[in-house]
């Protein structure tokens, strides 16, 4: 058995479904259900924007080549 993270499946789904009933009913269900809907979506809007940070953070531009490695590069070709 592994563990595996992400979005639920079926089985998960359906006793989300049967908590939420229980708490609050049929009448409130569509409400309850836009705001978990709007929840899932904020966080993966979340999670899409830290990855972007991240990717940001690693993207440095490289410093520029000074004379000296230029010396290098030619004292090594020959």
């Amino acid at each position: 058995m592994y563990l595996a993270f992400g979005m639920p499946g079926p089985t998960e789904w359906i006793i989300i479904l049967a908590i939420v009933l229980i708490f609050f009913g049929v009448g409130k269900l569509p409400q309850v259900l836009s705001q978990m809907g709007k929840g899932v979506k904020a966080f993966k809007d979340g999670m899409k924007d830290e990855e972007e940070e991240r990717r940001k953070e690693i993207d440095v531009t490289p410093p520029k080549a000074t004379s000296q490695d230029a010396e290098e590069v030619r004292a090594h070709k020959g």
